[in-house]
């Protein structure tokens, strides 16, 4: 397994290796012992979570407050999208800056977002199925968001916005200027 580093803090992208035949393949997509020793903490997952989108679905930039923050660890079994995780810890050298990864079932890429950043993704085959694990329970009266289309974070979707299918929730999120943000000195592993 391949953990390498982003440009923002914390953010990893991790690549199983694959082993394959005429028979399909295997692969590890979770050793908590590699992505400790990695991430230089540890780390309990608590909840799993799945999706299934079609071509043009967004779903984000959505994160949660303390007490409930969370990390994430995201990959696709089905289809390919593009994930964007952006930095909102205010005092961060990267404050306000994105990484974008194109997930896949074919490149088994998967990121690894902790506390501390909005996430979300774009969905950019015909379907999708978007599996990740989080290490704090869903609370929704700490649930945030952070318009898809802020002009402040210059996130660069590959899909003309009319093509884009959103929920309510996700239609109207605050700007970056408006949103909640996380103190850079978090501890992006734990509360």
């Amino acid at each position: 397994m391949n953990i390498n580093k982003t440009k923002l803090e914390g953010v990893y992208t991790i690549e199983p290796k694959i082993f394959g035949d005429d028979r399909g393949y295997f692969a590890e997509t979770f050793r908590q012992d590699i992505l400790e020793e990695a991430i230089g903490h540890k780390i309990n997952f608590v909840q799993d979570n799945e999706s299934k989108s079609s071509l043009g679905v967004f779903r984000g930039l959505h994160y949660q407050l303390p007490p409930f923050s969370q990390t994430k660890l995201v990959r696709v079994i089905e289809g390919t999208v593009l994930d964007v995780a952006v930095d909102i810890r205010k005092g961060s050298p990267t404050f306000g800056e994105h990484v974008a990864v194109e997930l896949s079932a074919e490149n088994k890429k998967q990121l690894f977002i902790p506390r501390g950043f909005a996430h979300g993704f774009l969905v950019i085959s015909p379907t999708a199925i978007f599996t990740y694990k989080v290490d704090n329970y869903y609370a929704p009266k700490h649930d945030r968001g952070i318009i898809y289309n802020d002009k402040d974070l210059k996130i660069d979707w590959g899909m003309d916005e009319k093509a884009l299918l959103l929920s309510e929730k996700d239609t109207n999120q605050p700007t970056f200027k408006e949103a909640d943000f996380f103190d850079y000195n978090i501890n992006l592993y734990s509360q």
